[in-house]
């Protein structure tokens, strides 16, 4: 089971950096599978380096800090 808590920890650290570039990151949902799901908001959302902003650098920082969770997607 992922932490929840581990995983809002994880996002509060990385929001600086994507709130400078205008852009934001929502937390929804973490499946039992293993998947969290956030919503890229902002610049983020409509951005085109917004796949790469979610792997390596959402994905990449969650996984380092909560390695049980499997992956991370953008849902609408």
């Amino acid at each position: 089971m992922v932490n929840k808590e581990k995983i809002k920890e994880v996002i509060e650290k990385i929001r600086p950096s994507l709130q400078r570039d205008g852009g934001d990151v929502e937390l929804v949902e973490i499946t039992d599978d293993g998947t969290v799901k956030v919503r890229l908001q902002g610049h983020c959302a409509g951005c085109i380096h917004a796949q790469q902003t979610l792997k390596y650098g959402i994905e990449r920082a969650i996984k380092k800090y909560v390695p049980e969770a499997k992956e991370v997607v953008n849902v609408p």
